[in-house]
């Protein structure tokens, strides 16, 4: 096979990926108009994902986490189930 082959069939999906995003956000874009992007913290999980906020959130500072405040799912009690 030829280098430029290898080379090609290598950076293929990786094009066709970038082009579908894209496409997806100019979409998106031209429905809802301009989005901010952020890191978003999930306290169910623990876990953090970058998201679009809202214009009255703002985004989480990974400065200002506590893993003290951290809720853990499995730890909790189930308020229904401790009064019986």
């Amino acid at each position: 096979m030829q280098p430029q082959l290898i080379a090609a069939l290598i950076l293929l999906p990786i094009t066709i990926v970038f082009v579908y995003a894209g496409i997806h956000e100019y979409r998106r874009y031209k429905s809802e108009g301009k989005a901010t992007y952020g890191l978003v913290y999930d306290e169910e999980t623990g876990t953090t994902h970058v998201s679009g906020i809202a214009e009255d959130e703002e985004a989480f500072d990974p400065g200002d986490f506590d893993p003290n405040d951290y809720n853990d799912p499995e730890a909790k009690s189930d308020p229904d189930q401790s009064k019986s």
